[in-house]
């Protein structure tokens, strides 16, 4: 059992259990007849059958298959057999309903009747086959416009929920390249003026590589997981900054078991990294993230050296246009990002409602 599938059995169990509970109650707070328990149930086995015979069989097998023809004609039959079934079963209750009320009757005139009187018999009231047709025939209409109409809201969660899998999966994708692409240009930056430096560099890519790649198909991580991988790239960029570039870092050491999706914070790591430090000028780059009950709190700040004044922020590449569409998709309405530049400083504030 699938989890998406969960709640919906457990809806579909919880109405039928009102279902089942109702006559119950009515039987005893109305003081009906016994005799309405029989007709009640065999009204509710029909009707599941007509349901779920729609739900479950005609409605995915010829109506999303796109056989819409077949379908009308399957319904068609399917109304006209528990037609039939009904009118006998109503039938037979009626019987036996009419033998038990005759019988009482008769001892009560019997108990009534005058000497030398012959007993009188019971009034039998038949009902009109047109009126009964009618009803059914309303009824089982809404029970298989319900269970298509139920089915398709069904499929079309599902058809969304898919299409936001593969948009995840598109953009997940893409952040992997974009980073061992930036990776790599800082440690080709070491290469030539400290070679022992840019031996630790490949080690240190080398285990970001098998963070990503060897666990790919994972999209939601442990907080605490995506810390360490966040340590080991700022790690990482330390080799490339100069004694000029003050570094403040401040990761919880304790968060429970909170789960985010996977790499969302690098590119904004990234970012101050490349546009934040300068070997030339006096810079800074400060990242913090706290974690709440209901919340997850990310801040990323750095200054902006002269020198790079005349990079367009706005336009800082595919991480930061990717991170914003992760975020849409994964907490439509849960989530703050907030982006402010001034001649000086670049910072970003990001919240995630949980």
């Amino acid at each position: 059992m699938t989890k998406g599938k969960t709640p919906r059995i457990v809806f579909h169990i919880l109405v039928w259990v009102v279902f089942i509970v109702l006559p119950v109650f009515l039987v005893k707070r109305y003081r009906m007849a016994s005799d309405f328990m029989l007709t009640y149930y065999t009204f509710a086995v029909i009707s599941a059958l007509i349901f779920y015979s729609n739900y479950l069989f005609l409605v995915p097998k010829l109506f999303f298959k796109k056989k819409k023809y077949r379908y009308y004609i399957a319904v068609l039959v399917l109304v006209s057999c528990f037609y039939f079934i009904s009118g006998f079963a109503n039938g037979q209750i009626n019987n036996w309903i009419a033998r038990n009320d005759s019988e009482q009757v008769n001892r009560q005139l019997n108990e009534r009747r005058v000497p030398g009187q012959p007993p009188r018999r019971p009034r039998i009231i038949i009902a009109l086959p047109n009126a009964r047709l009618i009803g059914y025939a309303s009824y089982s209409l809404f029970l298989v416009i319900l269970s298509l109409s139920l089915r398709l809201l069904e499929r079309q969660e599902e058809m969304e929920k898919t299409k936001l899998n593969a948009e995840l999966a598109i953009l997940k994708n893409q952040i992997s390249p974009h980073f061992f692409f930036n990776t790599l240009n800082n440690i080709y930056s070491l290469i030539g003026r400290n070679n022992e430096d840019s031996k630790n560099a490949v080690i240190k890519l080398s285990k970001l590589m098998r963070y990503v790649l060897n666990e790919s198909g994972q999209d939601i991580r442990l907080l605490r997981e995506e810390i360490e991988f966040m340590n080991n790239y700022i790690d990482l960029m330390k080799l490339r900054i100069g004694s000029r570039t003050r570094l403040y870092i401040n990761f919880p050491t304790e968060c429970k078991e909170l789960k985010i999706p996977h790499l969302l914070f690098i590119s904004l790591i990234e970012n101050a990294f490349k546009y934040g430090i300068s070997v030339q000028e006096e810079s800074y780059v400060n990242i913090s993230l706290e974690c709440g009950e209901n919340h997850i709190g990310f801040k990323c700040e750095n200054g902006l050296p002269e020198s790079n004044n005349g990079t367009n922020l706005s336009s800082s590449g595919i991480g930061l246009d990717n991170l914003k569409k992760r975020l849409s998709l994964i907490y439509p309405g849960r989530h703050e990002l907030e982006i402010r530049r001034t001649r000086d400083k670049y910072e970003a504030n990001l919240i995630i409602r949980l």
